[in-house]
């Protein structure tokens, strides 16, 4: 009879390997953000040259999606006037998008700080959460960069079970779940403005229904506009 050898199997990995695997991990991530990114390609967005589709306009927020086999990636994208990169970086986290996802996150602490700018977190969901997220835990890596042309990145991705089970076994009767990759580029406009653009694939296997797929661009702008309102009522703290 076949086993499942995902519930019980678990990496132990030392603390410099751990770091050089999330540090390459991350890169790649880093990477497909900003690919995914390319804000010179506003006049031909809805080509399909590169797979990208918009499947939605909302106050200003511009949806698209791509496929890639059972892979959905999504992509937002918007103009924050008067609002600088750095500002706007004080809610672009791990943390602070998994509170819009769903309000009954329970946990959300720091495992590990691998690097300055390179942590290990554990995310937990409630047993009062929508379904999509009941009982649901993720361990993500959450790496923050600038970039040569003064671009700012946030790569935010699961690490995979077999490692996040040898750093944070599972507790109770939670579920891991999978954040392929996500994160915000953010990049400075003329007037102290920038541009944000938030993406997020997800594995929809055995946790993501196909009809939440259809609903993931309202849930998209939802979580803009709560972050959008979190930058506007913070204190300006950058200097500018």
């Amino acid at each position: 009879m076949p086993t499942s050898p995902t519930c019980s199997r678990s990496w132990s990995i030392s603390e410099d390997s751990l770091r050089r695997y999330v540090f390459h991990a991350s890169e790649n991530c880093i990477q497909e953000l900003l690919s995914a990114s390319d804000s010179n390609r506003a006049e031909s967005i809805t080509h399909v040259n590169d797979g990208w589709k918009v499947v939605g306009m909302e106050n200003g927020v511009e949806i698209s999606k791509r496929r890639s086999g059972s892979f959905h990636t999504f992509r937002s994208r918007w103009v924050l006037k008067s609002v600088s990169p750095q500002k706007f970086m004080t809610v672009a986290n791990a943390i602070d998008a998994a509170k819009e996802w769903d309000a009954d996150l329970v946990e959300a602490r720091y495992i590990k700080d691998l690097e300055e700018n390179l942590s290990i977190i554990r995310l937990r969901f409630g047993e009062r959460s929508k379904p999509l997220f009941r009982n649901r835990e993720f361990i993500v890596y959450e790496r923050r960069e600038t970039m040569d042309d003064g671009t700012l990145v946030v790569a935010v991705a699961s690490l995979p079970k077999e490692i996040a089970a040898g750093l944070q076994p599972k507790q109770n009767n939670s579920i891991r779940g999978l954040l392929l990759q996500s994160g915000w580029v953010v990049e400075k406009l003329e007037h102290d403005s920038c541009m944000v653009t938030y993406i997020a694939q997800l594995d929809p296997a055995g946790w993501l229904p196909k009809c939440f797929v259809n609903r993931f661009n309202t849930k998209l702008v939802m979580i803009i506009e709560n972050l959008k309102k979190q930058v506007l009522a913070c204190p300006t703290s950058d200097g500018t």
